[in-house]
């Protein structure tokens, strides 16, 4: 058992946080917006069912902020609109009472502009790289290993197992990706930074395989495929973590290229609740997914012989 607890784990983490993740509901809409001192209410409410209302306003020119907050009661969602700004602001309407909030919420997920039900997808799609990262990283390190002469070919067979199983977790974050991307961008792919270096990531990590295949010899293949894989690594840091933040340069992505990460404007402790075991649980089946595939690959080798 005690070889067995971290894989029972990451089956109990997956459960948990992909259950949660699809059918936690989201926080109740917003209906009213205001900007600073300026309040303007809504000319009419319809609503269209039991938890959606359809609001018309007219937004007056002239606001104050660039960034017009949208609330309701006592809810409220900073930077909803934008705004010109440079307007010297209008006297505050008065929209009657507040609604009081509640004495004990239920547990739900943040409702944010844009995002709305594709924010669930947050346990999902950003795991696949968390996950990819953890196991090319496994794989560098037995690459280096291997360089190292000691039990060369065993460092190179799980090298090569961590990358197999890496290229496939690349694969699900580029899928889930491009789905968040068309649900909120509106298509699913564009010339962003980030899109495009997680897509040259796979062409690298693709040629690494190309790589071994082309060497016949065990050692010889060991030592040119583990000095490849550090230089892989090492662009895959550079243009997933260092080329993105570069202010100068342009990205949809939060954190990237000079906007607000998502930890500073949508990721809330109601999220991370269900976010870090979805985290942890992928990791732990990606690595268990790479140790069942360096066994597999080690029995293959001894019936060829």
């Amino acid at each position: 058992m005690k070889h067995w607890w971290w894989k029972i784990a990451a089956v109990v983490l997956l459960i948990v946080a992909s259950v949660a993740g699809l059918y936690v509901p989201l926080a109740p809409a917003l209906v009213r917006f205001t900007n600073g001192g300026d309040q303007f209410c809504p000319q009419r409410v319809e609503v269209v069912d039991a938890t959606h209302l359809k609001v018309f306003v007219e937004v007056p020119e002239g606001l104050r902020e660039a960034m017009t907050d949208l609330s309701v009661g006592y809810l409220r969602y900073a930077g909803a609109f934008y705004s010109k700004g440079g307007g010297e602001g209008f006297p505050a309407m008065d929209c009657g009472d507040e609604a009081p909030a509640p004495a004990s919420g239920a547990f739900v997920f943040p409702n944010r502009s844009i995002l709305y039900e594709s924010i669930r997808n947050l346990h999902f799609h950003v795991p696949m790289w968390f996950t990819m990262i953890a196991l090319m990283g496994l794989s560098v390190w037995h690459s280096i290993k291997a360089l190292g002469g000691t039990n060369v070919l065993e460092h190179d067979r799980t090298a090569l197992a961590a990358v197999d199983v890496g290229l496939w977790f690349c694969g699900l974050g580029l899928l889930t990706g491009a789905l968040w991307a068309r649900a909120t961008w509106g298509t699913f792919w564009t010339s962003d930074v980030k899109l495009n270096g997680a897509a040259v990531t796979a062409l690298i990590y693709l040629a690494y395989l190309v790589l071994r295949g082309s060497i016949t010899d065990a050692h010889k293949r060991a030592r040119l495929a583990g000095i490849y894989n550090i230089f892989a690594f090492t662009l895959l840091v550079l243009f997933l973590f260092v080329v993105p933040r570069l202010n100068a340069i342009d990205s949809l992505h939060p954190g990237n290229g000079g906007n607000s990460g998502f930890n500073d404007l949508d990721l809330d402790n109601r999220l991370r609740i269900i976010f870090y075991p979805a985290v942890m649980g992928w990791v732990l089946l990606g690595l268990w997914m790479a140790q069942l595939r360096t066994r597999t690959a080690r029995l293959a080798e001894q019936l060829d012989r």
